[in-house]
């Protein structure tokens, strides 16, 4: 009897050893964005396809990316498009137009409208909110997203930021810390948008999602569906990258 109570015991105590702890909500963003940066650094050629009931669309671009304050976003087709440059440098954002040889900032209203008439916003496009820093985080209840055990995040905006959701619901898969799914509701509680990941690829040394797929929940038909065509994580840059004046050059 002695030695099977001490034998169970034994067990009990290497069980709790191999626990791993529980991570909070705010570790669980942090994970999931820096994934979503692939780096402080990185080069990435992607694709869009803007879906709609009686059309499609193809638009190829290239970015060029250092942390989250600096950003570089050059349109290589179509045709009609090709050249158009938007420059993000902190709170500022530029854009550059070659047949009027003009750049412009962006105003704070503009930011809300579509981008590139996808279902994506400026804002959506240029700017990568701190989520730990400009949310209140609530961990829910695990569940699985396309077979992926994931965390369910709630994250409430704060008091005086200028987040134009009342909410987001993260589901981000439990072992490499992708995004699987982020649902955007209004301030009246209403699903907005949803942002699914798929295609999950190893690229430049990191597990991603390679298809992210913008639905808008109130128009039946419309999608935006941007795909990863090459990422590259390790690019030389430096912040003189990031001018107004490369703007130009960068075609």
């Amino acid at each position: 009897m002695y030695k099977s109570v001490l034998g169970l015991l034994l067990v009990l105590i290497v069980s709790l050893g191999n626990v791993k702890p529980q991570l909070t909500a705010k570790e669980i963003i942090k994970k999931s964005e820096e994934k979503l940066r692939g780096g402080n650094k990185a080069f990435t050629e992607m694709k869009i396809n803007i879906i709609r009931p009686t059309w499609n669309r193809e638009i190829l671009l290239k970015t060029w990316a250092q942390g989250t304050d600096y950003s570089m976003i050059l349109i290589t087709a179509p045709k009609r498009d090709k050249g158009q440059t938007f420059l993000k440098n902190k709170k500022q954002v530029w854009s550059f137009i070659p047949k009027f040889n003009r750049i412009t900032k962006l105003p704070p209203a503009a930011m809300s409208q579509s981008w590139m008439g996808t279902d994506l916003s400026n804002d959506d496009l240029v700017r990568e909110s701190n989520k730990v820093e400009e949310f209140v985080y609530n961990l829910k209840k695990d569940t699985t997203i396309n077979g992926f055990p994931c965390y369910h995040v709630e994250l409430i905006p704060n008091e005086g930021t200028d987040i134009i959701w009342g909410k987001i619901e993260l589901y981000i898969d439990k072992v490499d810390f992708i995004t699987l799914r982020n649902e955007m509701y209004d301030e009246d509680d209403v699903l907005v948008n949803v942002l699914k990941g798929s295609e999950i690829k190893m690229m430049s040394g990191i597990k991603i999602a390679t298809k992210l797929e913008m639905i808008p929940a109130d128009k039946p038909g419309s999608k935006t569906i941007m795909t990863i065509l090459k990422l590259n994580t390790k690019v030389d840059l430096d912040l003189n990258f990031f001018s107004k004046q490369n703007m130009k050059r960068v075609n």
